[in-house]
């Protein structure tokens, strides 16, 4: 039995789209969409770009393929994205990071209070409703989670994500076994020191990450950041021992003594340790 999927929509959405509207209507929400907020924007032209009426659905499909990467971005990080709607963005705009589109999506039904999609893929179907937001003891739409739109991403996909992606995307790519995609997380302009810091002290353990952190002069300008990476296993002995020359004596001190750090360390801790009490 095939899956069903909620896809809720607004009464700003059901005014273009909804059953009985005229041609000259739907035709109109094509030029109407750009007008409406973001998410209401995509509906409509998602809607009516599964048409029946050919003039109606090749007018969505091209606006569809106009949309600013803003939009489809802004589309993407909102709260309730939803994954049929990612697929037709993916298949139409290749710059669009999102699952591998749908091989196969028609609406069979030309109603919609109940609009059966056709999802063929992995040897499998999948339908969709679609209704009225006003509508009465609605069940809760299901959404792809970004940890599952992750799993339906190629390499390349995965890696420009990691290099824009908010703080969600870059905590969940960074732990990619693909070192290219996790490296990539690093090189994001909008990762953060407090971030830097949660992923030391967390015992990554990518040797790439380390040398990335290691060779950002600005996140090394951190003494929190530098005493993390004294601490961790994963930061190489070179590196260790010259962030220990910048520690105050109590850290030094407790580097000295600690049994968590390689002992040329610990024994280096000690040394300097001496030599400021001289």
């Amino acid at each position: 039995m095939a899956e069903k999927i909620k896809l809720t929509i607004s009464p700003a959405v059901a005014a273009y789209v909804r059953p009985g509207t005229s041609q000259e209507i739907r035709l109109a929400g094509c030029k109407a969409a750009a007008g409406l907020e973001t998410p209401d924007h995509v509906m409509v032209l998602f809607c009516l770009s599964k048409d029946s009426d050919l003039a109606v659905r090749t007018t969505a499909i091209s606006s569809l393929s106009e949309l600013p990467g803003s939009v489809i971005r802004e589309y993407m990080d909102s709260v309730q994205p939803h994954p049929l709607v990612l697929d037709a963005l993916r298949s139409i705009s290749l710059n669009y990071p999102a699952p591998a589109p749908i091989s196969d999506i028609s609406i069979i039904a030309d109603t919609l209070d109940i609009k059966d999609v056709e999802d063929e893929t992995a040897q499998s179907e999948q339908g969709a409703e679609i209704e009225g937001e006003d509508s009465a003891n609605e069940e809760s739409e299901e959404f792809l989670s970004k940890y599952k739109m992750a799993q339906l991403m190629g390499i390349g996909e995965k890696i420009k994500m990691a290099l824009s992606g908010d703080k969600e995307w870059r905590s969940l790519l960074v732990k990619d076994a693909n070192k290219l995609v996790s490296g990539s997380v690093i090189k994001n302009p909008r990762i953060t020191e407090g971030e830097i810091l949660t992923l030391i002290k967390a015992g990554i353990q990518n040797d790439e990450i380390m040398r990335l952190i290691c060779a950002n002069k600005e996140w090394i300008k951190s003494y929190k950041i530098r005493k993390a990476l004294i601490e961790s296993n994963r930061t190489l002995i070179q590196n260790s021992t010259r962030y220990l020359g910048t520690m105050s004596e109590k850290d030094l001190a407790y580097f000295a003594k600690s049994k968590n750090i390689p002992s040329v360390i610990s024994t280096m801790a000690k040394r300097l340790l001496l030599n400021k009490k001289k």
